[in-house]
C-alpha cells in the first residue's frame, strides 16, 4: 500500500515551487485566459488546490503542468459564475473549455515561448517607459507593488495606479501577446533591454536614499537578462547581459563597511567576483564575434578593460578611448561623451577633458546632471583650479540625491587646496557604464 508524503515536506515543496515555476505558470495562464488579472487570481488558487491536494495525492510527475492545468479551469469556473452580470465572459469561458491534457497545456517550448510573450507584452511601446518597468518588475519578476515602489521611491498607491493603467490599456489596445515578428523585432528588443537595464541601473547605483546599490533590483535584472539571452540569444542581449554582470562583478568594493562611496580607482580589486568577470567576458566575445555591435556590446567591452586590469595604473586608456569614439557614433549623446572625455583626461590629462567637459556645459547640455559638475570639479581640482573646482562642486551637490554621493561631494569640497595635482590621484574613472536615464537624456554615466 503506497503512503503518502508527509504534510510538512509537501509545503516546502509546494513553496520551493512556487519559488522556481509560478512566474513560469503565470505567463502561461496570460496566455490562455488573455487577462492579467484572471491569471493572477487563477495561480493563486492552482497554489491553493496544490496545498489541499498534494498531501493525499503526492506530487504530481510534472508540478508546472498540474498547475496550469488547475489555475486554468478554476478561472473558468470564477468566469462562468461572473457571467450572469457580463455575456462577454461567458463567452470567453466557452473559448477556454476545451479538454485539452496538462501536458499540452504547459509543454516546455511552450511555457518558455509563453515567458518571453510577458516580457515583450509589459515593454510594449505604447506603454509610457514608467508603467513598461512597474509591470515587468510586478509580473515577470513577481516583486510587490510596495518593493517596486519603494525601490523607485514613489508611494505605492502611486505605482499601483501606474499597473493598473498599464493593465487597462493593454485590453482597451487589444495589444497582443505575443513575440514580435523578426521586422518589429530590432525596435522592440531595443525597449526591453533599456528596461532592463534601468532596473539594473538603479539596483547598482541608486539615484537617491541612503545606499550606494540595491542588490535585489540589480539581481533582479541580471535574472531577466539571463533569460533573454536564454529565449533569444541576439549579440545586444549578450551585450547588456555581460556588462550587467561585469559591473555587478565590483559590487563587494563599491562602498566601504559604512556604506561610504568608493571610486573605480581606488577599489580593492581583490573583491571583484572573478567568476562574474569570467562570464562577462564570454559573453562579450559571443557578441563582439557577431558582428553586430552596439551600444550594449561597447560599454560591456569597456567593462571588460577595466577587468583585464590588475590595478588602475594598468588600465588600457588608449583603447577605452577607441572604443568610446565608435559608442559616440553609435549613441552621440551628451552623456557618452562625459563618459569619453573622463577616459581622454585619463590618457591625456585633466586639461584636455576639461576642454572637452565645458564643451558640452557651453552648449547647455547636461547643466543639471550632477555628474557633470563633479567631474568638472575634479578637473579644476587636480589643475589647481580651487574657486572653479569649489563652485563646480557646489553645483553638484545642489543636484544630488544619493546620501553617499553628497557626502562623498562634501568630503571632496572640504578637502580643496590651492595647489596643483598631477598624475592619476583619485580621478573618477568612469566604467563604461552610460545607462538608460530617467529624465531627458537617454544615457547616463555611473561611476
Amino acid at each position: 500500500m503506497s503512503t503518502s508524503p508527509p504534510a510538512a515536506a509537501v509545503h516546502d515543496a509546494v513553496e520551493a515551487i512556487y519559488r522556481t515555476e509560478s512566474r513560469r505558470v503565470f505567463a502561461t495562464l496570460i496566455r490562455l485566459l488573455g487577462d492579467f488579472d484572471l491569471a493572477e487570481e487563477a495561480l493563486h488558487e492552482a497554489f491553493a488546490s496544490a496545498v489541499k491536494q498534494w498531501p493525499t495525492e503526492g506530487l504530481p510527475a510534472n508540478p508546472r503542468a498540474w498547475l496550469v492545468s488547475a489555475g486554468r479551469f478554476k478561472a473558468i469556473d470564477a468566469i462562468r459564475r461572473r457571467a450572469r452580470f457580463d455575456a462577454s465572459l461567458g463567452e470567453l469561458a466557452d473559448r477556454n473549455d476545451t479538454v485539452v491534457g496538462p501536458a499540452e497545456l504547459a509543454e516546455e517550448a511552450g511555457v518558455e515561448d509563453d515567458r518571453l510573450r510577458l516580457i515583450f507584452t509589459c515593454c510594449h511601446p505604447a506603454l509610457p517607459p514608467e508603467a513598461q518597468t512597474a509591470l515587468t518588475l510586478r509580473e515577470v519578476c513577481g516583486l510587490t507593488t510596495e518593493e517596486i515602489a519603494s525601490a523607485f521611491l514613489v508611494p505605492p498607491s502611486t505605482l499601483a495606479q501606474r499597473i493598473v493603467r498599464a493593465k487597462s490599456k493593454i485590453r482597451a489596445a487589444k495589444i497582443p501577446y505575443q513575440i514580435p515578428s523578426r521586422e518589429d523585432l530590432p525596435d522592440r528588443l531595443e525597449v526591453v533591454l533599456q528596461v532592463i537595464y534601468l532596473v539594473f541601473n538603479e539596483g547598482y547605483a541608486a539615484s537617491s536614499g541612503a545606499s550606494v546599490t540595491r542588490a535585489d533590483l540589480s539581481g533582479e535584472a541580471i535574472r531577466l537578462g539571463r533569460l533573454l539571452v536564454e529565449l533569444l540569444p541576439e549579440p545586444e542581449s549578450l551585450g547588456l547581459l555581460a556588462l550587467m554582470l561585469l559591473h555587478e562583478s565590483r559590487r563587494a568594493a563599491r562602498a566601504d563597511a559604512s556604506g561610504e562611496l568608493i571610486l573605480l580607482d581606488a577599489q580593492d580589486r581583490a573583491l571583484w567576483d572573478q567568476s562574474l568577470i569570467a562570464e562577462g567576458k564570454q559573453l562579450v566575445e559571443r557578441a563582439l564575434a557577431s558582428q553586430e555591435v552596439g551600444p550594449y556590446t561597447l560599454q560591456a567591452a569597456i567593462s571588460g578593460i577595466h577587468a583585464d586590469a590588475r590595478e588602475a595604473a594598468a588600465t588600457d586608456w588608449p583603447q577605452i578611448v577607441a572604443i568610446y569614439d565608435a559608442l559616440l557614433r553609435a549613441v552621440p549623446t551628451p552623456v557618452v561623451e562625459l563618459n569619453r572625455a573622463v577616459a581622454v583626461a585619463m590618457r591625456d590629462g585633466p586639461a584636455a577633458g576639461l576642454d572637452l567637459v565645458d564643451a558640452i556645459l557651453t552648449r547647455g547640455e547636461l547643466a543639471d546632471y550632477h555628474l557633470a559638475h563633479s567631474v568638472r570639479a575634479d578637473f579644476c581640482r587636480r589643475l589647481g583650479r580651487s574657486d572653479d573646482a569649489r563652485k563646480a562642486y557646489e553645483q553638484a551637490l545642489a543636484l544630488t540625491r544619493q546620501e553617499p554621493e553628497r557626502r562623498f561631494l562634501e568630503r571632496r569640497l572640504e578637502g580643496i587646496e590651492p595647489r596643483r595635482h598631477g598624475g592619476h590621484d583619485e580621478m573618477p574613472a568612469p566604467e563604461g557604464q552610460s545607462v538608460v536615464a530617467r529624465g531627458a537624456s537617454p544615457w547616463r554615466w555611473r561611476k
